[in-house]
């Protein structure tokens, strides 16, 4: 099987044949991956941060098998059901009053294709065609689709072989103004001249609120957000928060704009939407954009096959209601507690250059890139799954994770890092 998957199957941003050898998950619970070797390794990736329930969940498993009985799928088009509803209930109770209607899609990047479609329509049916642009900022990251892959940092990110092909938009300089820095007017200069003198050309800004994910894992400051949301609303542009790494707690927030207590227009949200089970993303938005849409009798222009797709709805469902019941913020602040008095301490290492914790989110940024064809494997003796890129080794663990695997996940990191500053040497 190994053989095959290395000859046929294309994983994510990697060759086609593999210089890395592929593990085999034959199972997995709780916070373990068990490999075709009998080995349990502790996911500190929670399956690129959906999985904060862990994995095997019975809650989860239930609601799968019990939707499973009724109907795995049916279309969404002029036909609803109780999961969908229910989940849009849900979504519109736990966040910001603007926000009125869901537009449930297929995945993160679909849910900001949906969110820049709205943008773009809302002007649009209102005859304003000149707004055309995003403003995002470098450093973001917001997805592998062409609209997606067109906000994101257009330099550093990892979609520059398709410059030349990509919609052109407007980049601010990335926040500079770290988490629990003292605020400065300068922080948001650059961001402020660019919507000063692109605003009428400019349909939304987009932004991923206090942590900008896989463009860096940069924790920035609450008050930077703030100032952007009175920016927009000064100069008249709508505001696209994309919360689909950082919603359902793993900031310690719910939704980590809560830390500005900011309103946003649009709101994506994704990957642990349903306890990282199956892929399902939602966009909100309020009604004031909504009717901006539909003006002249006009309509959002898209529809997935799979939208709002019941079986994914209702593991949605379960799964937000076994966070919301639970002591979900308590179990996440004992992580991020765990991570300030052990991950920090990897700052004595000579190739670490920062470490930056958030909630149950730890980064450390070395001082060159990272060789995973060395690092994944070294990982893996010492127990763990970690999957580091550039210049980063960080961990989202799941909220589940109890103190002495979070402990092993550490020391995993501090061992591995230490091993590698002698690997470099040699």
């Amino acid at each position: 099987m190994i053989d095959f998957d290395t000859q046929h199957v294309l994983h994510p941003y990697a060759p086609s044949v593999p210089t890395l050898d592929m593990q085999l998950v034959t199972s997995a619970s709780g916070v373990y991956l068990e490999l075709q070797n009998g080995e349990k390794i502790i996911d500190g990736m929670s399956s690129w941060w959906s999985v904060i329930h862990g994995y095997n969940v019975p809650e989860l498993n239930k609601a799968a098998s019990e939707q499973l009985s009724k109907m795995s799928h049916v279309m969404f088009g002029g036909l609803t059901h109780e999961p969908a509803i229910k989940l849009a209930q849900t979504l519109l109770s736990i966040t910001d009053d603007n926000l009125e209607h869901v537009f449930f899609s297929d995945s993160g990047s679909v849910s900001v294709e949906v969110a820049l479609k709205m943008a773009f329509q809302y002007w649009n049916s209102q005859g304003n065609k000149s707004k055309t642009k995003i403003l995002a900022f470098s450093k973001g990251y917001h997805g592998d689709t062409f609209g997606a892959m067109s906000v994101c940092d257009p330099i550093t990110g990892m979609h520059s072989a398709f410059e030349g092909v990509l919609h052109k938009n407007i980049f601010a300089e990335a926040p500079m103004c770290m988490f629990g820095d003292e605020w400065d007017e300068k922080y948001i200069q650059d961001f402020k001249e660019k919507l000063q003198e692109n605003n009428k050309k400019i349909a939304a800004v987009i932004l991923e609120p206090i942590v900008q994910g896989a463009g860096g894992m940069r924790i920035y400051s609450p008050m930077l957000l703030k100032r952007v949301r009175e920016l927009c609303s000064e100069f008249d542009v709508l505001l696209i928060l994309d919360e689909i790494a950082t919603g359902f707690g793993r900031t310690g927030k719910l939704f980590a704009y809560e830390y500005a207590e900011v309103s946003p227009d649009i709101l994506c949200v994704g990957k642990a939407l349903t306890g990282g089970y199956m892929s399902l993303a939602a966009t909100l938005v309020s009604k004031k954009v909504m009717l901006g849409v539909e003006t002249g009798g006009n309509v959002l222009m898209h529809g997935p096959t799979f939208m709002a797709n019941p079986l994914a709805c209702a593991v949605a469902n379960a799964s937000l209601e076994l966070l919301l019941n639970s002591d979900w913020k308590k179990k996440v602040d004992s992580i991020e507690t765990q991570l300030r008095t052990e991950l920090i301490k990897c700052e004595e290492l000579e190739l670490v250059k920062e470490v930056r914790i958030l909630g149950a989110i730890g980064v450390l940024e070395l001082k060159e890139d990272v060789d995973l064809d060395w690092m994944t494997p070294e990982f893996i003796k010492h127990g763990v799954w970690l999957r580091p890129f550039n210049r980063l080794v960080y961990i989202m663990p799941p909220f589940v994770i109890n103190k002495k695997e979070l402990g092993t996940l550490i020391s995993a990191i501090y061992e591995v890092v230490k091993a590698y500053s002698i690997h470099k040497q040699k």
